[in-house]
């Protein structure tokens, strides 16, 4: 199966952003989820006006739940919110949607901030200062250990994973991001490519745990995080790429800015061609896009270049290797 380009959108897109979408020749969205929109009406309701637009819903996710401090820190509330977790996998599957998100990030993506950087074109996007980053407080009241990080990921997958196959519905781990080892008094589960086959051993290796394979968290790191090419070979092989985040970077840490494609360090090409050579039949996207800019089509703007240069990139891999 060749990949699938896709696009996140929530239920408030617009009828004009779907059109747009389409336009693009776009068949597959992300969708993002509110918890109170956790209903098979919702879920249904949403797949149905998409469909209109012929698209499909190639997976769907709750920030809440995908990124939640209480499940990743064992705080109080963690068996309500696995509950909780476990209640949107059962409505996936009755939904037919083959997977969701999940981010060992309780304070989300850690960036420096916004500007207008060096490679940016006069775009605003997302740069990253390791010594900033680096110097910041405990993010909560005291500071964890690895231990519990881990033993907090063991306790979510015991709970979890029998759900997630039973209702046939995988889901996708993104790396930390950016991959350092401990920030803000939170060690990272998965800031190397090490990580991620220990997160899969701790699973009994059940395919109901995946990867999202970020290149972008790849490349921040280098050869910190794994070799990049011979990792895509092994986790194409095994079956565990759900998803691709495409981008790229200005350079390795300690500082990177967020650019386009052609504007960072990386050959996206050859990377594009070593995931077609190794069949990933994974949905692939963009990941993050400039800021966006007023009166220019918001988030589905600022995603719209860049998805359409992928997409040619997979369109040239494909040719170039026969699969086309």
């Amino acid at each position: 199966m060749s990949m699938r380009p896709q696009i996140p959108v929530t239920t408030a897109e617009s009828d004009g952003g779907l059109s747009f979408i389409r336009q693009m020749g776009i068949e597959y969205v992300s969708l993002m989820l509110k918890p109170e929109e956790l209903t098979d009406k919702a879920v249904a309701d949403a797949q149905e006006r998409l469909a209109k637009y012929r698209i499909t819903v190639s997976d769907a996710l709750c920030q809440p739940l995908q990124k939640n401090k209480s499940i990743h820190l064992g705080l109080a509330g963690r068996d309500e919110h696995i509950q909780k977790f476990n209640h949107m996998l059962r409505v996936f599957g009755r939904a037919g949607i083959p997977f969701t998100s999940i981010a060992w990030q309780p304070n989300g993506i850690l960036r420096t901030g916004w500007r207008v950087g060096e490679h940016t074109r006069g775009g605003s996007s997302m740069y990253c200062d390791q010594k900033e980053i680096m110097a910041r407080p405990n993010a909560e009241d005291r500071a964890f250990t690895e231990e519990e990080i881990w033993a907090n990921f063991q306790y979510f997958l015991e709970h979890v994973v029998p759900v997630a196959e039973e209702a046939g519905v995988r889901m996708a781990l993104h790396p930390n991001d950016p991959p350092l080892a401990c920030m803000a008094g939170i060690p990272s589960l998965i800031y190397n490519t090490e990580c991620y086959r220990r997160a899969i051993r701790l699973a009994g290796r059940s395919p109901a745990l995946g990867i999202k394979l970020c290149v972008g968290c790849w490349l921040e790191a280098g050869d910190a995080f794994g070799d990049l090419m011979a990792d895509i070979r092994e986790f194409c092989a095994d079956g565990r790429v759900l998803c691709v985040h495409f981008r790229n970077v200005d350079a390795r840490l300690p500082v990177f800015e967020e650019v386009l494609c052609e504007d960072g360090y990386a050959d996206m090409y050859a990377i594009m061609k070593q995931l077609v050579a190794c069949d990933c039949g994974a949905v692939i996207s963009v990941d993050h896009g400039f800021a966006p800019m007023e009166g220019f089509g918001g988030m589905t703007g600022s995603f719209c270049y860049p998805t359409g240069f992928m997409k040619g990139l997979l369109w040239a891999a494909e040719k170039e290797l026969g699969k086309r």
